[in-house]
């Protein structure tokens, strides 16, 4: 028997190491990260340029920066203040008018508002468009980079490694300004030894709004009156909290961008009481700007247009600066509020690092691929303000010449270190750019360069301020800005380096492994030495084939990124397939018409709560503010969690249940007791003591966490160490499976809040459902002979149905999918192993854990009449073909994807959507073999 027992485990081993393999070099392959050289630009490399370096020639623009250390550009700003508001929505920023209807969060930083569209203001509000992933680590790094993200970097978000490659920070402190910087810990991370004074806060723990804004605030507002700084930073966390835990519809939103408001009021008023004559903040720049969007529900990640829209206002504290040319300038001022014109301007947030290094006249950073921007860079020359334009001045016709002349020579030097790096790059690179591509950017810099050194740098060095200047200096802009477009057009489209060879490879062995999967579920038989008849019923054969035919469906629609998205209606559709199938037996047998019925509704619902999500969205809805509501959503999961529990002490009340089995399942209905006095504690209908409330809401989930963790090692050494004869009998199978799912219940319902105990009590009604209606079939076949035959039907099903739990409970294959807030029930403080594990369990729990370990029950509902020398063997062969469908199905829509990915990487949606479903899908598998191993040693080993 033990010989047995290990024949039927080294099987899953050996495809868990196969799939690993498989995943591990085609990730290699596919998700390179780009190439970081260790270059970094300096001062003196404008010498090997051909543009004009800033000693070379003066303007009458800015006369008052001569007398400063000059580097490539003239700077045009002496102190720069950026406040970061994390997951700051484009329309949190932008005025109600600019939408076409005004949401509850809209007007809120009405401060921002009204300075942008006073008449003769130097403030703008910019519409930035960052590029996805949209992970708060990856566009920091963008940000200050200068270059494309890598989404490699995604697996990073919870450690960030520090930046090695050139930057905007780096750049700073090495051209000699101080750089302060408050708030999220991340900047501290990425920069660890680049801040003159930095004042960190933790920023992992989504459920607290206030820890990092309240550390901002205090810090910030004294600061702005301190000369020990060039470069202040602030980056505030509560917006993107809140929307994590409540949505962007929610109270708790709009008090924070409300509190942010009054927050931005004091700034400006600080800035504005000392930007007189000789004043500390005479020539300062602030920037209140977003590092990505979010989602309604409050996610982001991904690359839809509320992520990856955000916003930058940008404000001189100057005079009133002159005019920027019409021909420079992307505006949309045909927007109003309060009848005053508001102008909108865009934004790539690729361009950021290059244009701030302009303004402050440092180094760009060598990897940078943006482009300085017109509109900032004119804002902060003081040379932009649309109302001032007047044709007949002369004084202002010469500023916008000497502004120009000094464009035209920053973008030849941005253009010259864009093709310096696409350069160093290509030669450095195992990969790198195409030779094909490599030889139309050049020609097009070629061309650009030809302009600029027969007739653009002899105008320039010339002085002649002459109207008939000014066409041929706009071509040459033109002509630098196309350069720069295509560079940044080339980097989108082909910038990750694609390993083929190591692509294929891993494809290759997941098709073996599909192969082996196959293979192994006709040995087992063989294998168990149970004599089985050959599979002859037309049943058997037509559930074989609408079992294929179902899975192929599912898997094939991985090639469509419509389908993608609307994977989990796919997977509820299909299900309602099978669901339907079963009614009709149904009818024509003229039983279980009830199990039919009921399991259709469950599909029904399903489809509905995947379309209306029972998350946090759901619950940030209109609907919390109705009291009959409230009373329902607090009430309910309660009486789900009593039903729970009932159904447990019924599986104990019985005298096979005895021993560890027994104290296992009592204890979890203790957990559900405590997690119903959690629950109690944390709602707003029922008042708690202060005490319970500051202790107890942790020290609940932790309490059972504890028992989760204790009643698996009670299982497992009882395993190791009892001599039980649990698969012997239908009752100890069935025992078994319910000690085990009632050790792993209590945790992945707490984690997953209150919709845990209906997705539970779903969960179970859809298997008793499947398992019944199963048996319909069996019924009908003559003797015992058709029960020996395991079909693929009930375990599809058993698989559609954990997809569709996946997507029920508010989870979807991106990573604005994960419900983080879940990581942190029970902890405030953050630890990467601890909070990736509740992450974990919350995101798989009832998608893939609880399913696998109740597999079982398909089997133990068919237990067979067979000779007892024959029934563990027999258990034992079932069990082993029950995981070994259910292992193939997983496996082989994991394939598909990653065919999908392998068709699709150069698709504009690679990165937003391909990639993300890939990781997911993949983490699922390895997961999913994990568990299966961890399985066969429990009910095998």
């Amino acid at each position: 028997m033990v010989a047995l027992r290990n024949s039927l485990i080294w099987p899953f081993l050996m495809i868990m190491v196969l799939h690993g393999m498989a995943i591990f070099l085609f990730t290699r392959g596919f998700l390179l990260t780009r190439t970081e050289l260790p270059h970094f630009s300096t001062c003196s490399d404008i010498s090997d340029s051909p543009c004009i370096s800033p000693s070379s020639y003066s303007s009458n623009l800015n006369q008052t920066h001569l007398h400063q250390l000059q580097c490539w550009t003239r700077p045009v700003v002496d102190r720069l203040v950026i406040i970061v508001l994390d997951a700051l929505r484009f329309d949190f920023v932008a005025p109600s008018a600019c939408f076409e209807e005004k949401k509850p969060w809209m007007d809120k930083l009405q401060v921002l508002q009204k300075l942008a569209s006073t008449q003769g203001s130097s403030a703008r509000i910019f519409k930035a468009i960052s590029d996805p992933p949209t992970t708060s680590l990856q566009r920091l790094k963008g940000l200050t980079t200068g270059g494309l993200p890598t989404f490699i970097d995604v697996g990073n978000s919870f450690g960030a490694p520090a930046i090695v490659e050139d930057n905007l920070i780096y750049q700073l402190v090495q051209n000699g300004k101080r750089v302060v910087m408050m708030g999220d810990d991340t900047w501290l991370q990425l920069f660890p030894h680049h801040f003159e004074k930095s004042y960190p806060f933790p920023s992992f723990n989504v459920k607290d709004l206030h820890t990092v804004d309240n550390g901002c605030i205090d810090h910030l507002l004294p600061s702005l009156y301190q000369e020990d700084w060039d470069v202040l930073i602030a980056h505030f966390l509560g917006v993107d909290h809140a929307g994590h835990i409540f949505g962007v519809d929610s109270t708790p939103m709009i008090e924070k961008l409300e509190q942010y408001n009054g927050v931005l009021e004091n700034i400006i008023e600080v800035l504005e009481s000392q930007s007189g004559p000789g004043g500390l903040h005479e020539n300062t720049f602030l920037l209140v700007m977003g590092d990505h969007g979010q989602t309604i529900n409050g996610d982001h990640g991904g690359g839809t247009a509320e992520e990856v829209e955000t916003s930058i206002f940008a404000m001189s504290l100057k005079t009133t600066p002159s005019s920027l040319p019409l021909e420079l300038n992307t505006s949309c001022c045909e927007l109003h509020l309060d009848k005053e014109n508001m102008c909108i301007n865009s934004i790539q947030q690729l361009d950021f690092a290059v244009t701030v290094s302009a303004m402050l006249g440092i180094p760009f950073p060598f990897g940078s691929i943006g482009r300085v921007n017109s509109e900032l860079y004119a804002l902060g020359s003081g040379t932009w303000n649309l109302e001032s334009i007047n044709v007949g001045n002369r004084q202002t016709q010469l500023n916008m010449q000497s502004w120009m002349r000094d464009y035209v020579n920053v973008l030849c030097i941005n253009s010259w270190q864009v093709k310096r790096y696409i350069d160093v790059y290509s030669a450095s690179s195992i990969i790198g750019f195409s030779s094909e591509d490599i030889m139309r950017i050049t020609d097009i810099y070629a061309q650009a360069e030809e302009s600029w050194s027969h007739t653009i740098k002899n105008l320039l060095l010339d002085k002649n301020e002459s109207c008939n200047t000014m066409l041929p200096i706009k071509r040459q802009i033109d002509a630098y800005s196309n350069f720069l477009a295509s560079v940044a057009e080339l980097a989108r489209s082909k910038w990750t380096e694609f390993d083929l060879k190591m692509m294929g490879v891993g494809l290759g062995i997941m098709l073996i492994t599909l192969v082996i999967q196959f293979l192994g579920i006709k040995r087992m038989n063989k294998t168990c030495e149970v004599n089985f008849p050959s599979p002859g019923d037309s049943w058997t054969s037509f559930g074989l084939i609408f079992s294929i035919f179902i899975v192929m469906i599912r898997a094939c629609s991985f090639l469509s990124n419509s389908y993608i998205l609307e994977e989990g209606k796919v997977a509820s559709f299909l299900l309602a397939t099978t669901g339907i199938l079963k009614f009709r037996n149904s009818i024509l047998k003229k039983k279980m018409l009830l199990e039919a019925v009921v399991f259709l509704l469950l599909v029904f619902i399903f489809r509905l709560t995947i379309e209306l999500g029972l998350s946090k969205q759901a619950f940030s809805s209109g609907f919390t503010n109705i009291p009959l509501w409230m009373y329902i959503a607090e009430i309910v999961p309660m009486l789900a969690l009593v039903l729970l529990a009932y159904f447990l002490y019924k599986s104990i009340d019985d005298t096979a249940c005895v021993g560890l089995l027994k104290f296992v399942i009592a204890v979890t209905i203790l957990s559900y007791l405590l997690i119903a006095v959690h629950w109690t504690m944390e709602s707003n209908l029922v008042g708690t003591p202060l005490m319970l409330q500051g202790t107890g809401k942790g020290l609940i989930p932790r309490i059972i966490y504890a028992i989760g963790i204790g009643q698996l090692l009670i299982l497992a050494l009882g395993r190791l160490f009892g001599k039980e004869k649990a698969l012997d009998s239908k009752k100890g199978l069935i025992l078994k499976v319910v000690a085990m799912l009632s050790a792993w219940s209590s945790t992945v319902i707490i984690v997953s809040g209150k919709q845990g105990p209906l997705v539970a009590l779903a969960s179970i009604v859809g298997g008793w459902c499947i398992m019944r209606l199963e048996n319909l079939e069996h019924e009908s076949r003559d003797g015992s002979v058709g029960v020996l035959n395991l079909s693929p039907l009930p375990v599809t099903q058993w698989s559609l149905l954990a997809v569709s739990l996946f997507f029920c409970t508010g989870h979807w294959c991106a990573f604005d999918g994960l419900r983080y807030g879940a990581a942190f029930i029970g902890f405030d403080d953050f630890i990467l192993i601890r909070q990736a594990i509740l992450l974990t369990i919350d995101t798989f729990g009832f998608s893939l854990l609880l399913p696998i370990f109740g597999l079982p029950f398909l089997v133990a509902h068919q237990y067979p009449s067979v000779q007892s020398n024959q029934r563990k063997p027999f258990i034992f062969a079932r069990l082993s073909q029950a995981y070994m469908i259910y292992g193939l199905i997983t496996a082989t829509t994991v394939t598909f994807t990653i065919i999908c990915v392998t068709i699709q990487r150069r698709h504009l949606m690679v990165w937003g959507l391909f990639a993300p479903k890939f990781v997911f899908d993949v983490v699922g598998l390895i997961l999913s073999d994990f568990v299966i191993v961890l399985v066969s040693l429990y009910y095998f080993g």
